[in-house]
C-alpha cells in the first residue's frame, strides 16, 4: 500500500456578509485535503475556526505532521488516537472515508450499514444586521421549514420578532453564539416562548454555564461551542437539552457519528451543523442530518 496526503487552502467568497455575534465573514477559508492510493483519491474539507485556536497555517501543519501516519497505512481509528479534535482530523478522516468508499467501490451509507441519508431539509440563516434588512432576508426564505435567527446582546428580541412577523409558519433556531449573560438569557426567554422558538443554540459561553443545570428552561437549549467530542458529554448533558455536532469540532465523521449516537443514547436531542464551507464539508454531515432533529447546514448557499 502506497499513499501519499497533500492539503491546500482554498478560499470562497461570500455572496454577502455572514455576521454572527463574535465578528463578519466575507469569504470561507478552508483546508481542501486529498489522499491518493492505487490511482484513486479520497477529499475532504476542514475549516479553520479562530474562536478554537485555529488558523489556515496551523491547520496545514497538523495535516503535514499527520503525512508519515497515512503513508504507512494509518486507519481512521489511528487517526482518533493520534491527531486532537478539529478542523485538520476532520479533513483527513473525512478524506480516507471519501478513498475507503470508491476503494471498495461501495457508498458510505453501505460502509456503515446505514440508509442513504436521501433529501433533508435544512435551516436557512438570517444573519445579524438592521431590522429591515433582517426582515426582508426572513420574507424571502418564509416558505423554508428551519430558519435559524442569528442574534447577539443588541436587542435580541427585536431582531427574532422581525423575523417571525415575516416567517410565520417557519420553525425557528435563535443563535447567540455565546453572547448573552444568564441575566440577559433569563430576561429574553418569556419573548422566545411568544415567538414560538423551538430551539435556542448556545446563548451563553461555554464554560461560564454550570447555572444551567439548575435552570427549567421553556424552550430546549442547544450546547454548540460547549462540546467537540463524547468527552464532554457527561457535563454537557446535566446542562443543555440537545447537541449540535459539527464535524469541524468533533475531528471528523468518525468521531462525529460516536457523539451523534451518543447524543441519542442520553435521550438528547440532536442538531447536524457546519461551518460556512463548501459541499465537500457537507456530504459527510450528512450522515450526522440524517439522526438529526434537526439539519443546519445551509454553509455552501453563501458561497
Amino acid at each position: 500500500m502506497h499513499r501519499t496526503l497533500s492539503a491546500r487552502h482554498d478560499r470562497f467568497a461570500l455572496k454577502s456578509p455572514f455576521r454572527i455575534s463574535r465578528g463578519v465573514k466575507t469569504a470561507a477559508n478552508v483546508v481542501t485535503v486529498t489522499v491518493r492510493q492505487d490511482g484513486v483519491e479520497g477529499h475532504g474539507e476542514g475549516v479553520p475556526y479562530p474562536r478554537y485556536g485555529e488558523s489556515v497555517e496551523s491547520v496545514l501543519a497538523q495535516v503535514e505532521a499527520l503525512a508519515a501516519l497515512i503513508a504507512e497505512g494509518g486507519s481512521r481509528a489511528d487517526l482518533l488516537k493520534l491527531a486532537p479534535a478539529g478542523a485538520a482530523r476532520n479533513a483527513v478522516d473525512c478524506a480516507l472515508w471519501d478513498l475507503e468508499s470508491k476503494l471498495a467501490g461501495r457508498s458510505v451509507p453501505d460502509l456503515l450499514g446505514a440508509p442513504d441519508p436521501g433529501r433533508i431539509a435544512t435551516a436557512l440563516t438570517v444573519v445579524i444586521d438592521t431590522a429591515e434588512a433582517m426582515a426582508h432576508a426572513a420574507a424571502a426564505m418564509a416558505d423554508a421549514p428551519l430558519i435559524k435567527v442569528k442574534v447577539n446582546a443588541d436587542d435580541p428580541v427585536a431582531a427574532v420578532r422581525v423575523v417571525r412577523r415575516a416567517a410565520p409558519k417557519a420553525a425557528l433556531l435563535v443563535d447567540p453564539n455565546e453572547s448573552w449573560s444568564e441575566e440577559l438569557l433569563r430576561e429574553t426567554m418569556p419573548a422566545l416562548v411568544e415567538c414560538r422558538v423551538d430551539l435556542l443554540e448556545q446563548p451563553v459561553p461555554a464554560g461560564d454555564d454550570d447555572w444551567l443545570e439548575d435552570y427549567d428552561s421553556p424552550v430546549p437549549i442547544c450546547a454548540d461551542e460547549a462540546i467537540h467530542t463524547v468527552a464532554e458529554l457527561d457535563e454537557v448533558a446535566a446542562r443543555y437539552d440537545a447537541v449540535n455536532v459539527k464535524l469541524d469540532k468533533s475531528g471528523g465523521l468518525t468521531a462525529g457519528l460516536e457523539l451523534a449516537l451518543a447524543t441519542r443514547a442520553r435521550g438528547l436531542k440532536l442538531m447536524s451543523g457546519c461551518m460556512v464551507c463548501s459541499s465537500l464539508g457537507i456530504a459527510p454531515a450528512l450522515h450526522i442530518a440524517r439522526l438529526a432533529d434537526w439539519a443546519d447546514l445551509d454553509g455552501p448557499l453563501w458561497l
